[in-house]
């Protein structure tokens, strides 16, 4: 499966909508080893795409799709770490669809980018199955955050799509033993386990905190398809050294700045 056998997906529906060149701006990712044009003024993605993109364990060859892959950050971290994969994503706005695959080109990788509902794929989409299938879903339920002046940064905070429904499109298109990986608040970890019972297995949490000590904000969940181990809540990992914020510089753990900065792998904590 290449991008080209998405042809008529990528053309159907689309609005020609695009930002305008004045109103973006090129940022480096993985320490430049990824360029990212992303608007000046709507969503701009900060850390999370980066964890979720190396938390996936994907090789060479496998087939990988985001489901709501805004301006294809997460696909591209991936891609720059792991060589030759088949990356397709969905995205509902237009213009950020159309700003993926800009930042696909730009970075020399194809992306099959198609402009859609997750809700309501695409029936050549529908007919396809993927080794991996990632998503970083609005972390607020509609109506629950402060309204944003942006169109499209108040859809990726708080969009309409129940998590239940991102977690039955991802499983449906995941092939068996196929993975799902989903980086989301905390608080929502309930809807997404909830979500995840009978349809994919062998669940694991990773919470994610920014400092010894504190609560975690977000979790990591890695599901598979056809998956019979037992669930597993791991330790929470910790991005931040120090139990506060003492200077007016970066403070990641080694570990967090070899994969912010050097495209290095999320490890997911191995039983004993």
């Amino acid at each position: 499966m290449s991008a080209s056998d998405f042809q008529s997906c990528k053309t159907t529906g689309q609005s020609g909508r695009r930002f305008a060149q004045e109103a973006l701006t090129q940022d480096d990712f993985l320490g430049g080893q990824v360029q990212i044009w992303q608007p000046r003024q709507g969503y701009r993605a900060g850390v999370d795409p980066v964890l979720l993109a190396a938390a996936i364990p994907a090789q060479a060859g496998e087939r990988v799709l985001e489901l709501g892959c805004g301006g294809g950050q997460a696909l591209l971290c991936l891609a720059a770490r792991v060589p030759g994969l088949v990356l397709t994503g969905v995205e509902l706005q237009a213009e950020y669809a159309d700003l993926a695959r800009r930042n696909a080109a730009q970075n020399g990788q194809e992306i099959a980018v198609i402009e859609g509902d997750l809700a309501a794929l695409p029936a050549e989409l529908r007919q396809c199955q993927f080794d991996h299938v990632l998503a970083n879903p609005p972390y607020y339920r509609a109506g629950a955050h402060s309204p944003a002046e942006d169109v499209g940064r108040q859809i990726a905070l708080g969009g309409d799509t129940p998590l239940e429904c991102w977690v039955e499109t991802a499983a449906k298109r995941l092939g068996h033993k196929g993975y799902l990986h989903m980086i989301q608040r905390a608080d929502r970890l309930p809807e997404m386990l909830t979500a995840s019972t009978g349809v994919l297995g062998s669940i694991e949490v990773l919470p994610l905190a920014a400092r010894a000590g504190r609560a975690a904000e977000l979790v990591l969940l890695r599901a598979r398809k056809g998956g019979r181990a037992d669930f597993r809540l791991h330790a929470p990992l910790i991005l931040h050294e120090g139990l506060r914020h003492l200077k007016d510089e970066e403070s990641y753990r080694p570990e967090i700045s070899a994969i912010l900065r050097r495209g290095a792998a999320l490890s997911w904590p191995v039983p004993k």
